[in-house]
């Protein structure tokens, strides 16, 4: 039955981010709401709501190595394997906005998560914890991000000519209801994912991180998977490395803020090699997006097996 109630959980976890996604992009369409506001927000917030959902429910019940290896986890998946899938699919183009300001502030996130969970390291403490001021001070640095996105909208709408659009309340109505059944959705494949894998990470003697960061993350990333490979297909490149980028923010910044702001995040020591990694495969991310403005086919085979090996090692690891 645990195992039956982890499928579920995932099938709505998907299902609900799809039309949660659905459901408030045709509401922002609606509203006039610039396209690159609704691409760096509610796409990329939005398939990343299924990482935050299961993230502060198991900080609510106080699986916290779930929530920290799911984040770091889901993260590694994003930057490794979706955008190297995706790439080989279709050479992503990058803007040179993007390089300039997304992936670093992406890269800056994860040197800011490094740095607040070594406590041991840099202030002598007896252990390593994201603690509430730690998380008040992601929720900082992602209001600053919110600020730079809505200031980029706001200047890409200047210069667009606004197309007013008849709509009907029966419209109105149907979105409404796509985006509120999805986010139910969402929080409720949240709390079968996590009292699952939990479960099942006790049953075969797995630890929780070790949880957090395969299955559930796993679990928590297929949103990023699908809307990534479904934009690679319709060549909308830019949309779907923003929405990594994107997702990968909201991860760290917001969904680690408000988990640790609920009660502090104990840090599993294992967990340093993984954020170390990952703060590898952001350098080399940035890397890739110079040469020539975009992600080609054999740098996205090298991020895909760089994480295959990565993946076999915190499996042989636990």
């Amino acid at each position: 039955m645990t195992y039956v109630l982890l499928l579920i959980g995932f099938i709505l976890l998907i299902k609900g981010a799809n039309y949660f996604v659905s459901g408030s992009t045709k509401i922002a369409s609606l509203l006039q709401v610039p396209p690159i506001l609704v691409g760096l927000t509610i796409v990329a917030f939005g398939t990343g709501a299924p990482e935050a959902t299961v993230s502060i429910i198991a900080a609510l019940e106080g699986n916290t190595e779930v929530t920290i290896g799911n984040v770091v986890g889901s993260n590694m998946i994003n930057t490794a394997f979706i955008i190297g899938l995706t790439a080989f699919i279709f050479p992503l183009k990058v803007e040179s906005q993007t390089i300039r300001k997304e992936i670093p502030f992406m890269f800056l996130a994860t040197i800011v998560l490094y740095v607040v969970m070594s406590d041991m390291n840099l202030q002598f403490f007896t252990d390593n914890t994201i603690s509430r001021s730690d998380g008040i001070i992601f929720l900082l640095f992602f209001s600053i991000f919110l600020y730079y996105i809505f200031e980029l909208a706001r200047n890409s709408r200047d210069k667009t000519l606004e197309v007013r659009v008849k709509t009907t309340n029966r419209e109105w109505g149907k979105n409404i209801l796509l985006t509120v059944g999805g986010l139910t959705a969402i929080i409720l494949g949240g709390y079968f994912v996590v009292n699952s894998s939990t479960t099942i990470a006790y049953m075969m003697g797995m630890s929780e991180t070790l949880v957090g960061l395969t299955i559930v993350a796993i679990g928590s990333s297929l949103p990023e998977l699908i809307t990534s490979i479904m934009a690679a297909l319709k060549k909308q490149s830019e949309i779907a490395l923003g929405n990594i980028v994107g997702s990968n923010i909201f991860n760290i910044l917001f969904v680690l803020g408000v988990s640790s702001v609920i009660t502090p995040l104990p840090v599993n020591n294992a967990i340093f090699l993984d954020v170390l990694v990952m703060i590898l495969l952001t350098v080399a991310l940035l890397i890739f997006s110079r040469t020539n403005y975009h992600v080609g086919k054999y740098e996205g085979i090298t991020l895909v097996l760089v994480y295959v090996a990565y993946f076999v090692y915190i499996v042989l690891r636990n």
